[in-house]
């Protein structure tokens, strides 16, 4: 459900989460991007749709939405690739890709405690659709590891993965948590540790903390943290990923910051026993968060899409000096459209006069400054925040009532109201 919501840019405000005894309840707040109702038949036909039994049946005119495809068909292959990050790396990757006959019709990266992970979609540059031949697809593969090694030191972690076209594929942004987990870009993280005393007054850092319910034989994970869109999202894949079960869950926004409270158990059944699994998950948490924070400058494209496009507009960055900290870039009909973010090669904010220079090359019409830096200089599960951003936050000190406590007696009586269903 979370995933669906996402895919459709929807505001997350508020959410409710039980799923206890043989039944569930979920309850979300939604909004589109700008804060109004959703009133698009298409929308909500696609949500009815998207959360049915046949989940593989949706109809063309449900994808449609918000004027793009939501769901693509898997017809492209998908190379996966992990690596240290370094400046010029996304240009030497689709500049290798446009050389062996590949159109990439779809890129996704990020970059996070030095590691990269990118997703790029191509097909046959020349004919169009797949690419089927094996010794074809060996080649690119083999030049793509060659490019991945150029910079490695031996003991270095490093990846290069072909996935052909297939129903039922991994959702990417899912999927390049999943890369950045596998490369252990988490052991570097350190969020705010704030101990028995959370978040000081005024802190916007990553704080998770965990607690036991022995009772009930949970784990209690409070995670509070900056606001910001697909915070519920990136949250529920590292509980999923790390095979937790959610059975309860509140999630909310107040003024900038973001509480999330989740009780989970692991799927086989067992709790959080070891201080070192506590810590582990404190740290994928804190990991799954930062990943989308991006850092830099953000840049819009939108362009008449060709092969070679995306090869075209990295070079021009690295030939500028200039580092990518995170790109997603898709097609849409016959026009390439994304956002690229940028910085300086030592991680800096970009000089305007350099910025204006290769604005200028690669063509004021095809990229400009995303009209507003506020999300992506601050890094929102709902973007309340942007709708009320005068809304006091009170008590940030001050230890927060846990949502269990307050509600727990209820969710019991609700579930043993339910009763069997006779047909």
């Amino acid at each position: 459900m979370v995933q669906v919501l996402t895919d459709l840019d929807l505001v997350i405000s508020k959410s409710y989460i039980s799923s206890d005894g043989g039944w569930f309840m979920d309850v979300f707040h939604v909004t589109d991007q700008l804060g109004n109702k959703i009133t698009d038949e298409s929308i909500i036909l696609y949500i009815q749709q998207a959360l049915c039994a046949k989940r593989g049946v949706i109809a063309k005119e449900a994808r449609i939405c918000l004027g793009k495809e939501v769901a693509p068909g898997a017809k492209d292959l998908a190379l996966e690739m992990t690596t240290k990050d370094r400046p010029g790396l996304m240009s030497e990757i689709s500049a290798v890709l446009v050389e062996l006959g590949c159109n990439i019709t779809a890129a996704v990266a990020w970059t996070h405690s030095t590691r990269a992970a990118s997703i790029f979609y191509v097909e046959d540059g020349l004919n169009g659709g797949p690419i089927t031949d094996p010794i074809r697809l060996a080649n690119v593969q083999e030049q793509l590891e060659n490019v991945i090694e150029a910079h490695h030191v031996e003991g270095e972690k490093r990846s290069v993965r072909l996935t052909n076209p297939a129903v039922g594929r991994t959702h990417t942004e899912r999927r390049l948590h999943q890369l950045m987990y596998g490369d252990d870009d988490y052991e570097m993280c350190r969020g705010c540790d704030g101990g028995d005393k959370g978040h000081k007054k005024g802190c916007d850092r990553t704080h998770v903390s965990i607690e036991s319910c022995k009772e009930k034989g949970y784990w209690i994970v409070n995670v509070r943290s900056r606001d910001r869109p697909k915070l519920l999202f990136d949250t529920v894949c590292a509980l999923t990923d790390l095979e937790y079960v959610v059975s309860h869950a509140l999630v909310s926004s107040r003024g900038t910051m973001a509480d999330q409270e989740y009780f989970v158990r692991h799927k086989d059944g067992y709790t959080l026993n070891a201080e070192s699994e506590r810590q582990k998950l404190t740290l994928c948490l804190v990991a799954a968060i930062e990943r989308r924070i991006s850092e830099g400058l953000r840049l819009d494209l939108c362009a008449k899409n060709r092969m070679g496009l995306l090869s075209d507009i990295t070079r021009v960055f690295r030939e500028s000096g200039l580092s990518i900290s995170r790109v997603d870039v898709g097609t849409h009909g016959e026009r390439a459209v994304g956002s690229i973010y940028v910085t300086d090669a030592s991680g800096h904010d970009v000089n305007l006069n350099t910025l204006e220079l290769v604005t200028k090359e690669i063509g004021g019409s095809a990229i400009a400054v995303h009209k507003s830096q506020k999300w992506a200089a601050h890094g929102s599960s709902s973007r309340t925040s942007q709708r009320v951003p005068n809304t006091r936050v009170e008590n940030e000190g001050k230890p927060r009532s846990s949502f269990g406590s307050l509600v727990w007696a209820q969710l019991e009586r609700l579930s043993r109201s339910f009763g069997p269903i006779r047909s």
